[in-house]
């Protein structure tokens, strides 16, 4: 079962924090994993009428990370009983500032709430965006208030449909840590699991317009599709079983639905019609090009979601930021 050993939950004042901490506590607890709290800063010039990026004022830098760090062993002191939490106060941006903590101290799972701007229908903000595109490994962004316990947990897979083998090897790895990982939080929060592929007919309306038998050819090219995406859900039902064992997959016993529709619009109405607490879903891009770092379908879906997310990159994945990268 996938467990996680070194664990970054970032606490960020304009959001609500409490469901992000608590979260990153239990895993922590049940994974036997430590723990880091941190909180990103702005740095702050000599002058204040300087860009960013000029003189450092290191008094003030000072005084505010003192304050942030008071601030941050206060918030986390309730658990503090239960396991060691190391805390730390970075300066810059805060996207950037996570996945060079990340790069540099080895996490494998960064917790964060979700940014909920105001301004826009959509619960995830351009440092969540950022963090979705680059972060290096797993990203959790925790819904506003969420429950302390889920109740659905949704795992969204592709399963690499393009032939009735696994046109990508990536892809079916990928789907693997899906389904790993959200079933193993499946059991650790005694709770439903649904796996959604989805699925589509996209020559059908062509078809219609074109042939001269369109019921007979149309409907057989409709079904043939339908099939061959059953068959990849089926691989996937036993390879799943097969890595959980036929104990704890029963214990699971997990549902899988054939949705039919554009990734883009049938993950996001899976999610809300299951009312779903957390979605689990890669985010498909061209790993080690800069700037295609997330799918476009990955984005469409990400836009729609209200729950929490968690987001796996595909083997290989590269980022674009650095250890050495200036914050700026």
């Amino acid at each position: 079962m996938k467990g996680f050993r070194n664990i970054l939950c970032a606490l960020t004042p304009a959001a609500e924090q409490a469901a992000a901490l608590r979260r990153a506590v239990s895993l922590a607890e049940n994974n036997q994993a430590s723990l880091t709290v941190a909180s990103v800063i702005p740095r702050f010039t000599a002058d204040y009428r300087m860009p960013e990026g000029g003189p450092v004022s290191a008094e003030m830098q000072d005084r505010l990370k003192a304050e942030h760090l008071e601030a941050l062993e206060s918030f986390t002191a309730p658990y503090r009983g239960r396991l060691q939490i190391r805390h730390e106060v970075l300066a810059g941006r805060v996207f950037m500032e996570l996945i060079r903590a990340v790069l540099h101290n080895g996490h494998d799972l960064v917790i964060k709430p979700a940014e909920n701007p105001g301004y826009v229908e959509r619960l995830f903000g351009s440092d969540d965006m950022h963090l979705l595109r680059k972060c290096p490994c797993p990203l959790w962004l925790t819904k506003p208030g969420e429950k302390a316990d889920y109740e659905r947990i949704l795992a969204a897979v592709d399963l690499g449909t393009e032939s009735d083998e696994q046109s990508d090897p990536a892809f079916g790895e990928l789907d693997a840590a899906i389904l790993e990982l959200a079933s193993s939080l499946a059991v650790s929060d005694f709770t439903e699991l649904h796996v959604v592929h989805a699925w589509d007919a996209p020559a059908e309306s062509i078809l219609r317009r074109w042939n001269y038998e369109p019921d007979h050819h149309v409907t057989r090219y409709v079904e043939a599709e339908r099939e061959r995406h059953q068959r990849a859900l089926e691989r996937a039902r036993g390879a799943l079983r097969e890595r959980l064992g036929d104990q704890t997959y029963e214990y699971v016993s997990p549902r899988f639905h054939l949705q039919r529709g554009p990734a883009s619009r049938a993950v996001p109405d899976a999610a809300g019609n299951l009312r779903a607490d957390l979605v689990v879903m890669g985010t498909l891009g061209r790993s080690g090009i800069a700037g295609l770092f997330i799918g476009n379908t990955a984005e469409a879906i990400l836009e729609q979601l209200q729950c929490s997310v968690l987001a796996l990159k595909p083997a290989g994945f590269v980022t674009p930021v650095t250890v050495a990268d200036a914050a700026d």
